[in-house]
């Protein structure tokens, strides 16, 4: 159960839907990443390049510096003139600083101090506050008569707020994912469609292998395009057109059979029958003829009253096979009628019978007749004495058991007990019986049902030893006719 349901959870269809929504996510999340990051880059570069140059024209704006070494007035004059709406400006002059700014807060960081100390334009990304700046530094130089300059040890930074460019990339990482979405529900759907394009036609082979299975030989499929699954539907209608007419050859040749031996049977029972008035004189006669006349009477007369049980038999089978035999039903005491069964044939001594008395069922006494006196010859015939017959019932089953105390049945030999003409010793050529008994008997059975309780004839061996037949017929069988 757990194996069927794995598989079912991880169908075609499922498979399909992972496989195109982790290719579809992939794929965005790869193209979506490299676009954001690179975004990102151009927009944080572009910010850093717009910064320095404005640092640059406004430094070119407030040169030449007028003394060195400034006053702190100096310093927060410098730190004004380099500020604007974009931001503010940090001058710094050893132990003296100056903010453009409102708010006096020291925005440097030691690294990026000891760049711009070397003598180096260095900038820094920093958060404060949850908000992200943009630090760039600088050091001014002064300009000697022979050409050369040196440092004037006057630091300038510029603090930019990134404030737009993060509003601008949390915007990209915001269309980035739902550009995965979407490519996601686009890859759903591409997966549905795909999987409908793949899995109609599996399913309709699915039902069509199904409905063959079910004896419907007709069944074919319906080929469209050209591709593989119409390869597939071609090969089972192929196969399914050569199974039709294989089958129905057979079915032919099982129906002419049957014919045959019905026609066969038919037609024998009326030599025998006249055999049979002939034998009954040599019977009479037998005891009159001398040596092997006598004995050969009687071999006549034994092997034509096998003889026209055979033909019965046969008959009788070929009643079952064409669905003819049909049930005469009556309300039937069951412990009288097996016990008339065995007073008929002499048995009543020799079986030990439990038949509680007043257990009525509607059944055919004909066949209840034979389906016991076949079980109970077959008991002494293959088993060993004494033989029992054991009657019970319930409200809804009747339950009659035959056993006896011989070596019981070869696990070999059971699944075969009920098949026609079949001898457990496959030594023997002949035997007493035409090996249709049983399975008579077993049809006979299964003829008495109600609803969807049907008779049922088993065999077993018994703890103890010795074969055990248990038959049970429904107690209201209704007439189904011969349907098998």
């Amino acid at each position: 159960m757990t194996r069927w349901a794995s598989a079912r959870v991880l169908g075609l269809r499922v498979r399909l839907l992972l496989t195109f929504g982790l290719l579809g996510v992939t794929t965005t999340a790869v193209v979506a990443s490299g676009s954001y990051f690179q975004a990102r880059t151009v927009i944080l570069q572009q910010a850093q390049d717009a910064a320095v140059m404005s640092l640059t024209e406004q430094l070119t704006k407030v040169y030449p510096i007028v003394q060195l070494p400034p006053t702190q007035d100096d310093l927060t004059l410098l730190a004004q003139r380099l500020s604007d709406r974009e931001g503010y400006a940090v001058v710094v002059y050893r132990d003296m600083w100056a903010q453009g700014g409102t708010e006096i807060v020291d925005p440097l960081t030691p690294e990026l101090r000891r760049e711009v100390g070397d003598g180096r334009i260095a900038w820094q990304r920093v958060s404060r506050d949850g908000q992200p700046w943009l630090l760039i530094g600088t050091q001014l130089q002064l300009d000697q008569p022979d050409g050369a300059s040196r440092s004037s040890g006057l630091e300038v930074y510029a603090v930019r707020s990134l404030v737009p460019e993060q509003q601008s990339v949390d915007r990209l990482a915001t269309r980035a994912w739902l550009t995965g979405g979407l490519s996601l529900i686009l890859a759903v759907l591409l997966a549905l469609l795909a999987a409908r394009g793949v899995l109609r036609p599996v399913r309709d082979l699915g039902r069509a292998a199904r409905r063959l299975g079910e004896g419907d030989l007709s069944t074919r499929l319906t080929v469209r395009g050209t591709d593989e699954l119409a390869d597939v539907a071609r090969t089972f209608n192929d196969t399914a057109g050569t199974l039709e007419r294989q089958v129905g050859e057979l079915r032919r040749m099982e129906s002419d059979a049957r014919r045959f031996v019905a026609d066969v049977s038919h037609e024998l029972r009326t030599p025998l029958a006249a055999m049979t008035a002939v034998t009954d004189v040599l019977d009479e006669e037998a005891e009159h003829l001398p040596g092997d006349a006598g004995r050969a009477a009687r071999l006549v007369s034994r092997e034509t009253q096998n003889l026209t049980q055979l033909v019965n038999d046969l008959i009788e089978v070929s009643r079952f096979d064409s669905g003819t035999a049909r049930l005469a039903l009556d309300d039937v005491d069951v412990a009288a009628a097996v016990t008339a069964s065995l007073r008929i044939r002499g048995w009543v001594d020799r079986v030990r019978a439990e038949l509680p008395p007043a257990v009525v069922a509607r059944l055919d006494p004909r066949r209840l007749d034979v389906i016991v006196a076949n079980l109970v010859a077959n008991a002494f015939r293959h088993g060993a004495e004494p033989v029992s017959v054991r009657l019970s019932a319930d409200p809804d089953w009747v339950t009659i058991e035959v056993a006896d105390q011989g070596p019981g049945l070869d696990p070999q030999v059971l699944p075969h007990v009920f098949d026609r003409f079949y001898k457990a010793d496959t030594a023997r050529t002949r035997s007493e019986g035409s090996g249709l008994g049983l399975a008579i008997s077993w049809e006979n059975a299964r003829l008495h049902r109600h609803g969807d309780r049907r008779g049922s004839l088993v065999a077993d061996n018994a703890p103890g030893g010795g074969a055990v037949f248990t038959l049970r017929l429904p107690r209201d069988t209704a007439d189904t006719g011969g349907a098998r």
